[in-house]
């Protein structure tokens, strides 16, 4: 049974729909990409399932229906949504954004500084002074101190560097190897995602247009012209 199942699921901003019927699932453990362009539909597929846009069709998670469920009902069943943006207190500490983790405990926070140790060092530093990198960075370790099932992100990738792109896609590998954290990535850096994915999708005007294993994404011809340059 899948952990995350989205079976035709519509979305809508007002008069405006944005998705037009996605299907898709994501099994435990596996590390699933949502690729394709601006206003394809990427980032309101997350928030459809976080409960943060209205929307119709099913929505299941972990075998239960959450597709009336509210967000935070939704963040309590066990999904951490990193937005893009990252959502950080500017004004908080490092070590006050991460307390604000739900349920987070100091064991937590102790296992998430072992992912990201420079992170202890900068505890006290405000959270708006960090470097856009490392903004990213926190708002994915404040994520993983309330123990998710999945971990959805929301172009983590956006505005950094290419090291620090690297550098943040290897610790979300590790987390998925280590601790067999299921990981639903919405990306634009096709290359970056389907290098760390198991499946994948791409969306085109708020419907899937391709899925399959990330080697057949690569392998597709309209993906690699589209999405992958070659």
């Amino acid at each position: 049974m899948p952990l995350l199942e989205l079976e035709n699921v519509e979305a809508s901003y007002g008069p405006i729909r944005a998705l037009h019927g996605v299907s898709l699932t994501v099994d435990e453990g596996q590390v699933v990409a949502v690729l394709g362009a601006n206003g394809a539909g990427k980032s309101t597929t997350l928030r459809a399932i976080s409960g943060l846009v209205r929307r119709r069709g099913g929505i299941s998670f972990a075998g239960r229906s959450v597709a009336r469920a509210r967000p935070e009902s939704i963040a309590r069943a066990g999904v951490a949504h990193v937005p893009e943006g990252r959502g950080l207190f500017d004004d908080l500490s490092v070590h006050e954004n991460l307390r604000m983790g739900a349920y987070a405990r100091k064991g937590e926070i102790d296992r998430v500084y072992s992912y990201f140790p420079w992170l202890r060092d900068r505890g006290t530093q405000q959270a708006g002074t960090l470097s856009g990198g490392e903004q990213q960075m926190l708002a994915l370790a404040r994520a993983l101190v309330s123990r998710p099932r999945l971990l959805m992100l929301d172009e983590p990738s956006l505005g950094l560097a290419p090291i620090i792109v690297e550098e943040l896609f290897r610790i979300v590998a590790e987390l998925n190897k280590q601790e067999q954290l299921t990981v639903l990535v919405v990306e634009q850096n096709a290359e970056v995602a389907l290098s760390i994915a198991d499946r994948a999708y791409v969306l085109e005007t708020g419907r899937v247009a391709v899925e399959g294993t990330a080697d057949e994404l690569r392998r597709h011809e309209g993906v690699r012209k589209s999405y992958l340059g070659y």
